[in-house]
C-alpha cells in the first residue's frame, strides 16, 4: 500500500519588531478601496450590542443634527434594513436589491432607486447585506459608498450616520470605521450590553492604528441608572458621552414609526429631545476622543457586579 505524504504547511516568518501591520492582515478583514472617500461629511458610525437600540438612537441623532440645519444622509448597515423606518415611514429597498435588479451594474442605477428622503430632510439609505453565509458586509458598505460618491451624493452631505449591525465586529461590519471620524457605543447598564461593548472597544482600537476613526465615547440607552456603565468606563478610561432612559415613550415611537421629535410632547420627552440635541451639538464640534483600554473576558466578569 502506497502512503501518500502531505506536504508540510509553510510557516510565515515572524514580524521584526518595529514594523507596521497593514490593516487586516493576519485576519479576514476587509479592506476597502482606498480611493474611496466620503469627503468632508463629518462621519459617525454606532455600534453596540443586538437590540440595544441602535437605530432608535441613530435616527433621532440623524433628526437632531437636521434640526441644526444640518444636511444629513443615515446609512443602515443591517440585512434587517430597519435602521431609518421611523424617519421614512416605510422599509427601504437595500442598495444589494437594487444592484441585483440591474444584474449588478451600478451605472444603471438612478439616486432616486436608492437614497430617500426621510423626517425634516434626512436622506435615508439602507446598505443592506448579502444573503446568510453567502458574502461578506464589508463589499456591502464598501459598494453604498461607491455609490454614493459616483451619484455625488456625499458632496452635499454635512454628516454621515453608519448604523451598525449589532456586536459582530469582523472586518466586515468594521468596515464603517475605515470611513468615520467617530465611534459612538451604545450599551445598556447590564452585563451582556458592556461585554459587547468591549469588544466593540477593541475593534475600533485595531482600526485606529490605520484610520482616522476615534472613539468618542459610550451612550447608556434603556436604562434608569449608569452605575455598571460608569464602573467599567472608569476602569478602561472612557466617559458616557449620553444619557436615555427606558421610557415607554421611546417604545412606542418605534412602534408609530416616528421619530421622538414627531411624538406628542411631555416633559420626560422633552428632556430626552434635549439630550439628543446636546449630543449632536457636541459631536459636531468634535467632541472628546478616548484611547481605551479593553478588558479581558474574565476581568469584566470580576469587576462587574453588586458587592
Amino acid at each position: 500500500m502506497t502512503v501518500e505524504t502531505l506536504p508540510f504547511p509553510t510557516v510565515k516568518p515572524a514580524r521584526p519588531r518595529g514594523t507596521i501591520q497593514l490593516d487586516g492582515e493576519g485576519s479576514l478583514q476587509v479592506q476597502l478601496d482606498p480611493s474611496v472617500k466620503i469627503g468632508t461629511a463629518k462621519v459617525f458610525a454606532i455600534y453596540g450590542k443586538g437590540g440595544i437600540g441602535k437605530s432608535t438612537t441613530s435616527s433621532n441623532l440623524s433628526a437632531a443634527f437636521s434640526m441644526m440645519g444640518k444636511r444629513v444622509l443615515q446609512i443602515g448597515c443591517d440585512p434587517k434594513h430597519d435602521s431609518t423606518f421611523t424617519l421614512t415611514k416605510k422599509m427601504l429597498p437595500t442598495v444589494i436589491d437594487v444592484l441585483e435588479t440591474v444584474d449588478f451594474h451600478a451605472e444603471e442605477l438612478r439616486v432616486e432607486d436608492f437614497v430617500f428622503p426621510g423626517y425634516n430632510g434626512v436622506m435615508c439609505v439602507e446598505a443592506g447585506g448579502p444573503p446568510a453565509g453567502t458574502g461578506c458586509g464589508g463589499y456591502v458598505v464598501g459598494q453604498t459608498v461607491k455609490l454614493l460618491k459616483e451619484h455625488h451624493l456625499l458632496e452635499d452631505t454635512d454628516v454621515v450616520i453608519f448604523d451598525v449591525l449589532g456586536d459582530v465586529v469582523c472586518g466586515g461590519f468594521a468596515a464603517p470605521l475605515q470611513h468615520a471620524d467617530r465611534a459612538m457605543i451604545i450599551t445598556a447598564n447590564d452585563f451582556d450590553s458592556i461585554f459587547a461593548m468591549n469588544r466593540i472597544v477593541q475593534a475600533i482600537g485595531a482600526k485606529a492604528k490605520n484610520y482616522n476613526v476615534r472613539l468618542g465615547g459610550v451612550i447608556a440607552n434603556r436604562s434608569a441608572a449608569t452605575d455598571q456603565i460608569d464602573k467599567y468606563n472608569e476602569k478602561i478610561g472612557l466617559k458616557l458621552a449620553a444619557h436615555f432612559p427606558d421610557l415607554d415613550v421611546i417604545r412606542r415611537s418605534r412602534l408609530k414609526k416616528s421619530t421622538l421629535f414627531e411624538m406628542e410632547t411631555s416633559p420626560e420627552l422633552e428632556a430626552v429631545k434635549k439630550e439628543y440635541m446636546r449630543l449632536a451639538a457636541n459631536l459636531w464640534l468634535g467632541g472628546e476622543t478616548y484611547n481605551a483600554v479593553p478588558m479581558k473576558d474574565r476581568d469584566i466578569f470580576d469587576l462587574l457586579g453588586f458587592d
